[in-house]
């Protein structure tokens, strides 16, 4: 019989188990916080007032394309003009038919429930395939501001993070087809998915090879096309202007990241450069250093190759690499950073944007090997920073330091030692003898 001042330790040990994957109840710990979210959301609806932002505005405008307008420079809503692609128009079409008109907000927030569930089931999946322990699972949980994106905004920003979601779980399973079309109509929604597109290619490249990688960038771009066709057909440029526009002019007023540069600097041309300088920097040192350096070959005979149109492996190389280095939490970990570094560097974050980033955070945050409690510690300030409103100086500073401290911790926890290399390397040779 165990004494009373065992019983303590033992209940530690046994919640250091559980918490850690290492206990039979483990498996149980995603599915009741699944169950218990699924309670909360129908709380939320029930008892959290909706708050009008843009549903009526994307009422309006889908119900213009409804009407016949195919225009895109001619569609305009309360909010201003239609400024997503045309998987936007179809899904909040289908909205529109479906609650009445868009007035039936009520089955509108039901249907965003929904569509947080199979969100998150998709999140969790993609989280146990890549080895995440148990304890990261609540935090996936906990957002206050993502419930409040999903069932009392009704952005389409939720249906965006859900097409990405879906990419890493049919990417994770090899899948690449599958994983390239809901990367494509992922984008299709909203432009913003274009921050993860560097390190999708990359997988498709190590993963599905040169030449299938190059026919998923095509079949990306066709579905591009097809959605657009009833559009492109009458005003191509018009099309393209608005639904994809670069150059998209951003109120201070609004931004939740860079409150604290002053108006003045945020509104100048020379922080936009710098910005999309050190975006670009960032990109390049991940490339070459993380998602790249596993393959094992200097970035010159990766690069020509490819502008020569070859593959820079050898069939058997392929091989090695998509079955070695392409894992699950690989294909994870090159996805969520290449997402996250296109936030930290971004111009101005609204507060939709945090559904990219809510259910990132956990992950990267684990994957780079820090102490469990300054992950809960970096996710709290992170959550709470999202949710001042309007932001302060304060709080756009903590979003942009603890995006800043997230992506170098990754960087910094996800080395691959020339040890490892050395050794994979002198492995792949014995398999050649």
């Amino acid at each position: 019989m165990a004494s009373p001042a065992s019983l303590p330790v033992r209940a530690v040990r046994f919640a250091l188990d559980v918490a850690n994957g290492r206990h039979a109840l483990s498996k149980l710990v995603a599915p009741l916080l699944f169950l218990a979210d699924a309670v909360l959301c129908v709380l939320v609806i029930w008892k959290v007032p909706y708050t009008e932002i843009d549903w009526v505005a994307y009422m309006e405008q889908v119900a213009q394309v409804a009407s016949g307008e195919r225009d895109y420079t001619r569609i305009r809503g309360g909010t201003g003009p239609l400024v997503y692609p045309a998987a936007h128009v179809y899904i909040y079409s289908a909205l529109y038919r479906i609650t009445d008109s868009g007035k039936d907000v009520l089955l509108a927030q039901q249907l965003f429930g929904v569509l947080y569930m199979a969100a998150l089931a998709l999140v969790m999946a993609c989280y146990r395939k890549a080895g995440a322990p148990p304890y990261v699972f609540p935090l996936l949980i906990l957002s206050k501001r993502l419930h409040s994106i999903f069932m009392l905004r009704c952005f389409n920003d939720g249906f965006a993070a859900l097409f990405l979601w879906l990419t890493i779980y049919c990417l994770q399973r090899r899948a690449w087809r599958a994983g390239a079309l809901a990367y494509t109509l992922g984008l299709g929604v909203k432009m913003s998915l274009l921050l993860a597109l560097p390190a999708v290619g990359v997988v498709l490249l190590l993963g599905a090879g040169y030449a299938t990688s190059l026919q998923l960038a095509a079949l990306m771009a066709l579905v591009q096309v097809l959605l657009a066709v009833p559009f492109l057909v009458v005003n191509p440029w018009g099309y393209l202007g608005r639904a994809f526009e670069l150059s998209r002019q951003f109120l201070f007023k609004w931004t939740v990241n860079w409150r604290f540069v002053g108006e003045e600097v945020f509104l100048s041309r020379g922080f936009l450069l710098t910005l999309l300088g050190l975006h670009a920097v960032v990109l390049v040192v991940f490339l070459t250093t993380r998602w790249l350096k596993p393959a094992r070959k200097p970035l010159p005979r990766l690069v020509v190759p490819i502008l020569l149109g070859k593959s820079p492996f050898t069939e058997q190389e392929q091989r090695a690499i998509s079955r070695d280095v392409v894992t699950p939490h690989f294909i994870m970990t090159a996805i969520l950073s290449s997402n996250v570094v296109g936030l930290l560097f971004a111009r101005s974050l609204h507060y939709q944007f945090y559904a990219y980033l809510a259910w990132s955070t956990p992950f990267l945050l684990w994957r780079s090997g820090v102490h469990p409690v300054l992950q809960f510690a970096l996710w709290a300030a992170q959550e709470w920073a999202w949710n001042v409103y309007p932001s302060t100086s304060v709080s756009s500073g903590v979003v942009v330091g603890v995006l800043a401290v997230t992506v170098s911790l990754v960087w910094l926890g996800t080395g691959v030692s020339s040890e490892r290399i050395r050794a994979a390397a002198a492995k792949d040779a014995a398999a050649k003898r």
